[in-house]
């Protein structure tokens, strides 16, 4: 045997304790060992490393590292140590020699003397800052990218991203400063402050976009850390100024898609600590998600508002049009009536030029007047005021009309005056009842073909016993006489129009053909949406209604559908664009015999034409 003081085992331990000392200083982690007192005995290189501490500066006494708020924990940690000997995976947090705060996990066993009495004690310290970093970072991206869609308008959607940076940097403030490129300012358009006046105050600030650290970021695309903003040439005080806020320090980051840089996003005043690389990550990694949402927000709030102009401006436009719709009803009416006047009172004697001329003026204001029919139709609002008030002023001045009449012998002239004032602005609403489709369409035909007599279309009507439809009877003729018109007025003399009522898929139809011009592909995708011509606006004649291209104004089949939907039937319209004249600059001579391409009425038949179905659901 040997014994303690044997050279040998002396020699034996001192290379022991060697042995030791080369594996601590080998682990990658913290180690460090207390005496019983907690004051250093030993700290390893990687100690040193991470916290900053050398063990000639800690030797024999205690390491201030354990926050305030964790001293408690810590005195009942070392309790449960002596108690148990060993203890694994504490999760806690220490200080680093420059007032970094870590993320830990303590490992620590009770070692003992030669006599089996308790001599230290040696832990070992995990800096678990980073993983959990960078795990907080992925949850924090996570719920972003899943809460940010749930957020429509932009502002909600904001004052989201400024609430998570807050909270996940620790920082008594943040916001996000976008740019307005019109005014080339920089604007607070979401804030998050403890002091929510302050937010307040911000939004209503602007500055200049070359101004402060917003500025620096925008221009350089790159982040900047600001630790003291007393000290940095990048900090604008005008906005503390303005606000009445202190900025110690701040960190900004530019909002960056592909194409530009839309904004910034900023955080000030962390809690703990300065702003460190780890936030740098976290903050860009957030703007970075927010990216593509912020600037589709943008871009949907700014689409919003343009909708919002347009549909401002068509108010204006309907209001213009029913000022100007009614104020060219009156006037046309008396020219009108004029002009059936001028023709009553003509002497026999009177040449014919004279009758045309009238014929002329008064053909032409009917077209006006009918185009007026058309827009209210269309716009169906009509304003009765003029109606009342001209009724009462009749009225009031009945007597005074009837001395009139008897000094000028013309009898119960009052009585024509309320009809005319009734004809031209009285209330026309349109009540809906049962219609025996075939009979009023062969009716109708019958009382319109005299319009078209001068012309040499075929009509081929094809008229099927259907069940009633139940719509009011002057929208009714209106679409039918329009249908009508319109395919005679496209369709060249000697040529085929059909007219069929039969009961189809889902009720009574109504299908008019004509073999005519035909309508080109463009035109028919916007030829029920507003007001179209197929042919331009200085190409129109002002020839008689039924007359071959006699002139439309394009608001029929506006008209025809805007009935549709008030009154709950359907048209369809598929069209076939004569191929001799594929363009709409391109012209139909009116007439197959003098058409240079068809020597025969059936290849006019089979050159184009234009199907327009109406059907009415049961």
């Amino acid at each position: 045997m040997t014994s303690d003081t044997d050279p040998k085992n002396s020699n034996s331990c001192f290379i022991a304790e060697q042995r030791y000392r080369a594996f601590l200083n080998f682990l990658p982690d913290p180690v460090f060992v207390f005496n019983l007192d907690s004051t250093v005995s030993y700290l390893n290189p990687a100690f040193e490393k991470v916290f900053g501490w050398t063990l000639q500066e800690l030797e024999g006494k205690h390491i201030p590292f354990v926050p305030d708020h964790l001293k408690e924990q810590t005195r009942e940690g070392l309790i449960r140590l002596l108690a148990e000997r060993v203890v694994y995976g504490v999760e806690t947090q220490r200080l680093t020699r420059d007032g970094r705060l870590l993320d830990i996990i303590i490992d620590g066993a009770i070692f003992y003397d030669e006599a089996g009495q308790p001599a230290g004690q040696v832990i070992t310290l995990r800096d678990v800052t980073a993983e959990k970093q960078i795990s907080r970072v992925n949850q924090a991206m996570f719920r972003i990218a899943k809460a940010l869609y749930q957020y429509r308008r932009l502002d909600e959607r904001l004052d989201f991203i400024v609430r998570e940076v807050q909270e996940l940097l620790a920082v008594d403030g943040a916001s996000v400063i976008l740019l307005d490129e019109e005014r080339n300012e920089f604007y607070f358009r979401a804030t998050n402050f403890g002091d929510s006046g302050t937010g307040q105050r911000m939004k209503e600030i602007r500055f200049p976009v070359d101004k402060g650290v917003a500025g620096y970021v925008y221009r350089t695309g790159e982040p900047l850390i600001v630790p003291d903003t007393s000290q940095s040439p990048y900090y604008f005080a005008f906005v503390d100024h303005e606000t009445g806020y202190q900025t110690n320090s701040m960190l900004d980051v530019p909002i960056r898609t592909p194409d530009r840089i839309i904004g910034v996003l900023c955080a000030v005043n962390k809690k703990n600590g300065g702003f460190d690389e780890a936030d740098i990550e976290l903050l860009s990694a957030i703007a970075s998600t927010v990216a593509y949402p912020v600037e589709n927000a943008i871009i949907n709030e700014e689409l919003k508002k343009s909708y919002e102009e347009v549909q401002s401006l068509n108010w204006a436009k309907e209001k213009v049009i029913h000022h100007l719709s009614h104020e060219l009803k009156t006037p046309v009416s008396v020219l009108s009536a004029s002009i059936g006047l001028l023709k009553s009172r003509l002497p026999s004697s009177s040449g014919s030029g004279v009758h045309r001329i009238l014929e002329r003026a008064a053909r032409n204001l009917d077209r006006i007047l009918e185009m007026q029919y058309e827009i209210e139709d269309i716009l169906r609002q009509k304003d009765f005021r003029a109606y009342h008030m001209m009724t009462d002023l009749v009225e009031a001045c009945r007597d005074e009309l009837e001395v009139l009449v008897e000094e000028i012998g013309e009898d119960r002239i009052v009585d024509r005056v309320r009809q005319r004032i009734d004809s031209l602005f009285g209330p026309t609403d349109s009540v809906s009842e049962e219609i025996d489709l075939t009979a009023f369409v062969n009716q109708l035909i019958q009382n319109i073909r005299i319009e078209f007599s001068h012309r040499q279309c075929t009509l081929d009507v094809d008229l099927s016993q259907t069940d009633p439809v139940f719509i009011p009877s002057d929208v009714l003729k209106k679409v039918i006489t329009g249908l009508i018109r319109n395919a005679v007025e496209n369709t060249p003399d000697k040529s085929l129009i059909q007219v069929r009522v039969a009961t189809g898929s889902s009720g009574p139809e109504l299908t008019v053909t004509d073999f005519g011009v035909g309508i080109t592909a463009d035109d028919q995708k916007r030829i029920f949406q507003s007001h179209v011509t197929t042919r331009g606006t200085l190409e129109y004649s002002t020839k008689k209604p039924y007359d071959f291209y006699a002139g439309g104004r394009g608001f029929d089949l506006l008209r025809m559908k805007i009935f549709s939907e008030r009154y709950h039937f359907t048209i369809g319209l598929f069209s076939t664009r004569c191929r001799y004249i594929p363009r709409n600059e391109d012209l139909c001579p009116g007439d197959i015999a003098q058409c240079r391409f068809c020597s025969r009425t059936e290849d006019c038949l089979e050159s184009g034409g234009t199907t327009v179905t109406v059907g009415f659901h049961m």
